[in-house]
């Protein structure tokens, strides 16, 4: 059961993120899939936006489509890309008491 509170979650850590350096990879179903590019644009209450590197396509997609893993969006942290669910699962695993 997908929890708004981790929808917001979602949300809160693309938000800070916003400008930075984004690989986009998705299923397109029949063993067919998508790796795109881009720069994370914009995020706004239901959706964030991605212009492709190219400058081409503007893409938008839900912070649910993340969360249920539709869209794996990995994030440029320092030359390196690491998907934005490990980044909130690490930042999780630092709050346990």
């Amino acid at each position: 059961m997908i929890e708004k509170s981790n929808i917001n979650e979602v949300k809160k850590n693309i938000e800070d993120v916003v400008g930075q350096k984004v690989i986009l990879r998705g299923s397109l179903g029949r063993n067919k899939s998508f790796e795109k590019e881009g720069t994370l644009v914009n995020a706004y209450p239901n959706m964030f936006l991605v212009k492709t590197t190219n400058g081409l396509e503007k893409i938008s997609y839900r912070y649910v489509d993340v969360l249920t893993k539709t869209v794996e969006l990995s994030i440029n942290d320092g030359g390196q890309y690491n998907s934005i669910l490990d980044v909130i699962n690490n930042q999780n695993q630092g709050l346990t008491l």
